[in-house]
């Protein structure tokens, strides 16, 4: 049996500074560690209960196989702040007929990022 201690998504951008001041400043993403030097340098962020690491570079197109999804204590917050950096919504908090509150933004290379509220009467918070 496999034991997993931690996991992180890697992600290989096509510009990686672009990518670090998406991840680092646009989200305020806390960094884990840096490794490397110069702007081929890696950099991990702490992602909730996982990591998520910037390094190396891409030669090709952004895979639509690739999405990240990061909860949120408040979604409508979360959107303020993100248009406030110049991030682009792709579509604005939404409560889905899941329940779910989502809203849609995409990297700097176009990989989306969904940024999910989980109401406090959702299913995911609470089960009889």
């Amino acid at each position: 049996m496999v034991q997993v201690l931690s996991s992180r998504v890697l992600v290989r951008p096509s510009d990686p500074e672009r990518s670090r001041a998406f991840y680092g400043e646009a989200l305020g993403l806390a960094v884990y560690r840096e490794f490397g030097t110069g702007p081929e340098r890696g950099t991990v962020y702490f992602l909730g209960g996982g990591f998520l690491e910037v390094s190396g570079r891409a030669t090709g197109a952004a895979t639509p196989t690739l999405q990240l999804w990061l909860q949120v204590a408040d979604a409508a917050r979360a959107h303020e702040e993100l248009v406030a950096h110049g991030v682009e919504v792709l579509r604005p908090p939404v409560r889905e007929p899941w329940g779910l509150i989502e809203m849609w933004i995409a990297d700097p290379d176009g990989h989306n990022v969904v940024i999910v509220e989980v109401p406090a009467d959702h299913p995911l918070r609470y089960r009889p």
